[in-house]
């Protein structure tokens, strides 16, 4: 019964037809569309993203001092890269895995491009 206090009119048509009452409980087609739309776009990275970390900018190149700080930075972002893959399949945390459960994989560097669960690969805008 989709409400907790039912009225003794809503008991009796839940009786008589619940599939009409379960029907009743789902969103209409509009607001189903509009539940989708919402969440492909975001969860939709645009093709120009970039993440910091993979390629160096060509001036930190030549400066030692920043590139010593973009190694550090990368190689942090590759540490919690691997936390996040081992959180992934720690099974006590439910909900990073489990049946039914899409890996966390939004946030990471070198996932591949597309929705969630499928990230953005390293590209360099032109």
């Amino acid at each position: 019964m989709p409400v907790e206090e039912p009225t003794d009119e809503e008991l009796k048509e839940f009786y008589e037809t619940p599939e009409k009452v379960m029907l009743n409980t789902y969103p209409s087609q509009k607001q189903a569309t509009l539940v989708m739309v919402t969440l492909d776009l975001l969860s939709t990275h645009s093709p120009d993203e970039e993440y910091i970390g993979e390629y160096p900018e060509a001036s930190w190149a030549n400066e030692p001092i920043i590139y010593a700080a973009y190694e550090r930075l990368k190689g942090r972002l590759q540490y919690l890269e691997g936390v996040i893959d081992e959180r992934n399949v720690t099974l006590s945390l439910k909900n990073r895995a489990g049946a039914g459960v899409v890996k966390y994989e939004l946030l990471k560097p070198t996932s591949k491009h597309g929705v969630t669960g499928m990230g953005v690969p390293y590209s360099i805008s032109i």
